[in-house]
């Protein structure tokens, strides 16, 4: 594989970047609504135009990750943000509340800091930058020491357009050089964080006393609903779990099958020739202690092949095998492979009634992932209502592959993002996908409602 260029951007100080977006910013507020979008569709159609050759730089620098995968993860991102954001208004008057005689007027936050993670060095920092674009911001990234590279070419990039439409220099920054040091400081001196990648980041975007949002740990469990199409239900699984060899947080790790047709369930996922099983007891513990070290995920198996985690386990998998399938000794603080993890491997056990399921989802997801995502395979409405009211979850995603719908997609209602909300669970914001509406200040003009009938005090207290 070649080697990824170095952009070669000039190395400024924190507060250089800082001072140098405010005064872009205050020019780039006065654009309008059309140039505006002009500007952030362009930034998403770049992303989509140049898909593989982006895919092959995120592959090569971070060494994650599956090309093909990228490739198409580049495409559907550019293709569902532009899609839910260029019908919305972000600027000036955006709304009236006729009823409440109220109206809304967007204003920017001023400087968005985005902290952008290995996993997604594409995808998010194309997010981030369209949603702190669209609302009037200007953007600084941050980005994993591992995956600076293309933060630094997205940069160039991104400004390039900028300029195209007579936009502002310095709209768009990269930190260069980058370290936590760094990090925390941009964080303290922006005006609002987008912080996504680890808990310890994401705690420290917490304690940067500036608003921010951030994300949870991922750990999505997946049930198996009774009286379903189940090989349609596995084949979306195993889409879900192994795309891009399993980086993605919302990605399904842990099955739960009706006891009745486990076998059944275990031949399906062999069957679409994508899945490695094995159900020998020394093989299963080689693959625990590989993905995890002392109860703590392995960074050395994240976005590997299941082959390469095969190999690192001293397993032979073949090249062919997108998923490694484990059936695990029970759920919770029962089995290490109820945690997450971010590598193509998953594991499996069955339950007697739904509501067994329900508990064991549950127990998964309070050792680890409370508050991120679960899934759903299932056509019974009052299941899929008792799912998502038990479970500590932020979105339950129903007859789908998380891993490509919990961020939104063309065919479900999740704003589309690459950021999702964990709420108090995760030590989050927000409980929701992150969108272009969280960046931006909204003023309200309240008119008295001269039509309004006051309530007396007895009509109040009765």
């Amino acid at each position: 594989m070649t080697e990824v260029k170095s952009t070669q951007l000039e190395d400024a100080s924190i507060q250089e970047l800082v001072d140098k977006a405010r005064t872009a910013q205050k020019e780039y507020e006065l654009f309008s609504q059309e140039t505006v979008d002009i500007i952030v569709r362009d930034i998403g159609k770049f992303v989509y135009d140049n898909a593989e050759e982006l895919a092959k730089m995120a592959v090569e620098e971070t060494e994650m990750g599956s090309f093909e995968d990228k490739v198409l993860k580049n495409k559907s991102k550019a293709r569902v943000i532009w899609n839910n954001l260029k019908d919305k208004k972000s600027r000036g008057v955006i709304d009236e509340d006729k009823e409440s005689n109220l109206v809304f007027v967007a204003k920017p936050m001023g400087v968005v800091a985005a902290v952008t993670p290995v996993t997604n060095p594409i995808v998010t920092p194309m997010c981030n930058g369209m949603f702190a674009l669209k609302t009037g911001n200007a953007v600084i990234f941050a980005a994993h020491p591992k995956a600076q590279k293309c933060a630094e070419f997205l940069t160039q990039k991104f400004m390039k357009i900028v300029k195209n439409h007579d936009g502002p220099d310095d709209l768009i920054q990269v930190v260069t050089n980058g370290s936590v040091e760094k990090t925390q400081e941009l964080m303290q001196k922006a005006d609002v964080v987008v912080a996504t990648g680890g808990g310890a980041m994401v705690k420290s975007a917490y304690s940067s006393g500036k608003p921010s949002f951030g994300v949870g740990a991922g750990n999505v469990p997946v049930i198996i609903d009774r009286n379903i199409n189940l090989k349609d239900a596995v084949e979306k699984i195993v889409d879900g779990a192994s795309f891009d060899h399993g980086i993605i947080c919302s990605h399904e790790q842990f099955v739960f099958a009706p006891e009745e047709c486990f076998d059944e369930t275990i031949e399906l996922f062999t069957n679409t020739g994508k899945v490695w099983f094995t159900d020998d007891h020394n093989q299963i513990q080689k693959l625990r202690d590989v993905v995890f070290i002392d109860g703590h995920l392995n960074k050395d198996v994240v976005g590997k092949s299941a082959s390469e985690v095969g190999k690192l386990a001293g397993i032979e998998i073949p090249a062919s095998s997108r998923l490694i399938l484990l059936p695990a000794d029970g759920s919770g603080t029962e089995d290490v492979l109820a945690k997450e993890k971010l590598c193509p491997v998953i594991a499996i056990v069955s339950y007697a009634t739904f509501e067994d399921a329900i508990s064991m989802a549950k127990s998964n997801l309070l050792v680890e992932g409370a508050g991120h995502s679960a899934a759903l395979h299932s056509n019974d409405d009052e299941n899929i209502q008792k799912a998502g009211l038990e479970l500590p979850i932020s979105r339950l995603v129903v007859n789908q592959p998380s891993s490509t719908s919990a961020g939104g997609s063309l065919t479900n209602g999740f704003a589309p993002t690459t950021t999702l909300g964990c709420g108090s669970w995760g030590g989050n914001s927000i409980s929701e996908n992150l969108d272009y509406k969280h960046l931006m200040n909204v003023s309200r003009i309240g008119k008295i409602i001269s039509d309004k009938k006051v309530p007396t005090d007895d009509e109040i207290w009765a």
